[in-house]
Order: structure tokens, then C-alpha cells, then sequence
């Protein structure tokens, strides 16, 4: 290329082509720990960012030669870092006491701008940033499940026959276990085949994983409970 103002559509292609095949990546896996943000929204964010960024760099090209008029290709590109925030503020939830989504809100920022890189050209901490993302959402996702399993919130969902004392025991119980109860909720179960069921959700954090089959049995064994599970909040 002869001029730094101007690119040609194989360039423009394989620019492109890149920030999908980037964006993609981390998104898949996002897609396949089924949080908000997927696959299809990390490779739109990638590639606008690197369309983005081509058009802040070769748009304009055809002005570079006036007079009075400056190229800055970095004005757009800040717009998408600030402007993208809307979409990880959109993956964020509140409950309780606890935030999800904060992961996945830094991934597409992160994203955004690797497209900008792979727009700019600046392929080598593209694809490094790219790789140094995977490893933090695979490899150090499953290091914080093995040492730090205990700080994550979990759901508790109980379902049971809805008399009085129940919600009383189940919190007892969960107290001597020193579960930390962050949230509550009941739900009446609109069901003709199980009529006065109600459904306690619960949102805890369990301080050993190893009790975990301890309290499911112990809460199976409260008078009135006719179903518990336990899921793991997503981040």
C-alpha cells in the first residue's frame, strides 16, 4: 500500500475476516457457557469495531488533501470503547447482593477492542489479546471453581406444600450448615396436579462444596418438600 490513507478490498477482507474469526472465538465460548452475550454477539461487536476502525482510517480519503482538514483515525475508535458499554451494561444483573455478568460485559469491551486492532491492522496483539482472553475465560474460569467454588452464588429452588413452618426449617437448617442466605423469593405453582405448592428460591453461597449432597438430602427430608435443586448462578 502506498499511501497509509488508502487500502485495497483484499486487505479490507482479511481485516474483516480476522475480527470474526476473533470475536468468534470468545464468543463461542460464552455461547457454550449459555450466558447473555453469545457467539452471534461477540462476533457483531468484533467486526463493527474493525469496520469501525476501517472507516476512521481509509473513510475519509479522499479529504486528506484539503485544505483545513485533519485526520485523527482515533476519533471513532473512542467512541466505540465509551459507546460500547451499553451492551455490557445490558448483560449485568443485579440480585440481591450479588452481581452477574460483569465477565461477560469485559469480554465484549475486550472484544471491541481487539476489532479495533484487527481494523487498524495491528494483527500480532489482535490475535494475542484474543489468546490471552481465551486462557482467562477457560483455563483461570475452572481455577475459581476449584479454589474459590465457595464465594459463588448458588440458587436453591425448593418446592413444597405450602403450610406454615416451612420456610422456618429450611432456613434453620441452612444457618447451622452456615450457608449464607443472599436472597429470597416465593412463587405460588399454578399446577392442577399439585394444588397449594409453592416454590422458595434461594440464592446462597455454600461455604464447602462437600456439604452440598448433605443439605439437599436434609432439606428432601423436611415434611412438606416435594422437590430441591441446585444451580449455579451464571457470571
Amino acid at each position: 500500500m502506498s499511501s497509509p490513507w488508502v487500502i485495497d478490498q483484499i486487505h479490507i477482507t482479511i481485516r474483516l475476516v480476522l475480527a470474526l474469526l476473533l470475536g468468534g472465538l470468545i464468543g463461542f465460548e460464552r455461547e457454550v457457557s449459555s450466558h447473555a452475550a453469545g457467539l452471534r454477539t461477540h462476533i457483531l461487536v468484533c467486526v463493527g469495531s474493525a469496520l469501525v476502525m476501517l472507516v476512521s482510517m481509509y473513510g475519509f480519503s479522499t479529504f486528506v488533501n484539503e485544505v483545513n482538514v485533519r485526520i485523527d483515525p482515533s476519533r471513532l475508535a473512542a467512541q466505540v470503547i465509551s459507546g460500547i458499554g451499553f451492551l455490557g451494561a445490558g448483560t449485568i444483573m443485579f440480585n440481591g447482593r450479588s452481581i452477574t455478568g460483569l465477565t461477560t460485559a469485559a469480554s465484549l469491551w475486550v472484544v471491541a477492542g481487539i476489532g479495533l486492532a484487527v481494523g487498524a491492522g495491528f494483527y500480532y496483539p489482535a490475535v494475542l489479546a484474543c489468546f490471552m482472553v481465551l486462557i482467562s475465560l477457560w483455563i483461570l474460569n475452572k481455577v475459581e471453581h476449584k479454589f474459590f467454588n465457595g464465594k459463588k452464588i448458588r440458587i436453591l429452588k425448593i418446592q413444597a406444600i405450602d403450610q406454615p413452618g416451612t420456610l422456618g426449617l429450611i432456613t434453620t437448617l441452612l444457618g447451622k450448615q452456615k450457608v449464607d442466605i443472599r436472597k429470597i423469593s416465593l412463587e405460588e405453582q399454578e399446577n392442577d396436579n399439585k394444588p397449594n405448592h409453592v416454590q422458595i428460591t434461594f440464592h446462597v453461597t455454600i461455604p464447602k462444596p462437600s456439604i452440598v449432597a448433605s443439605i439437599l438430602e436434609e432439606i428432601n427430608q423436611i415434611q412438606g418438600i416435594t422437590g430441591v435443586t441446585l444451580e449455579k448462578s451464571k457470571n
